[in-house]
């Protein structure tokens, strides 16, 4: 089954690129395209949306605030000219982020992450889950990049403009890197985006319940957007 995608922008050529992008990208259908949040508001009303792609400034009613309007909102991608609104963005449970101008493999790499969310992505074989303990990455901590190997994190925590890692042994590292970024970095198979703040190792994952996970003592909560994903991963469904 198709995600159906509604495209809200007050730009012609941005809805153009969004058009463009998303016919090459197989199990996508656009539903219905808007150039103000008022009209999308409507539609919603009366179509199936599973996947928005929003922008932000836009004139009588922002991304935003139309966001901020809805009861149940569908996924949300926001796309967008400003930067420093990225913040709020994932605040608000976004999915994604994207700065225009976007570029295609970056538009892929967002759809990859809804479709997760929407549990479109095929199943990973055992062997492919099978963790590689000499798998790691290198992070900017001070003025120095620091090798950190990936059996060792427990988990991840954005701190604003970083990211703080908890290792085992009780050890942490603050890295300049976004919670989005360093997700990118780390292998999908063995890590899941469990709350807007948190990543955690899926082998690490002691115990669940519908608002949080458990990794021995510590209790991670479970955002709203993430909780199916997490859920159905935790448990193998």
């Amino acid at each position: 089954m198709s995600i159906r995608c509604m495209l809200v922008d007050d730009e012609p050529p941005a809805i153009r690129v969004l058009k463009s992008y998303i016919s090459q990208v197989n199990g996508l259908e656009i539903v219905a395209e808007c150039h103000n949040a008022i009209h999308a508001h409507e539609l919603l009303h009366e179509k199936k949306v599973d996947l928005l792609f929003l922008d932000i400034k836009m004139p009588r009613l922002t991304g935003m605030d139309f966001l901020k309007s809805l009861s149940h909102p569908p996924l949300v991608i926001f796309v967008t000219a400003y930067r420093e609104f990225a913040a709020e963005g994932f605040e608000l449970d976004a999915i994604d982020y994207l700065v225009k101008p976007v570029s295609f493999e970056r538009f892929l790499r967002s759809v990859s992450k809804a479709k997760k969310a929407l549990g479109h992505e095929p199943m990973v074989t055992e062997k492919e889950q099978a963790p590689r303990n000499d798998a790691f990455v290198y992070l900017k901590v001070d003025k120095h990049m620091e090798k950190v190997m990936i059996h060792e994190i427990l988990y991840v925590e954005s701190w604003k403009d970083y990211v703080k890692i908890f290792l085992v042994n009780n050890r942490h590292i603050l890295a300049k890197k976004s919670i989005t970024s360093m997700g990118s970095l780390l292998p999908e198979q063995r890590f899941i985006r469990v709350h807007r703040s948190y990543i955690a190792p899926l082998d690490k994952i002691t115990g669940y319940n519908n608002f949080r996970v458990l990794l021995g003592e510590i209790e991670i909560p479970i955002g709203r957007f993430y909780k199916q994903q997490v859920l159905d991963m935790i448990t193998g469904h």
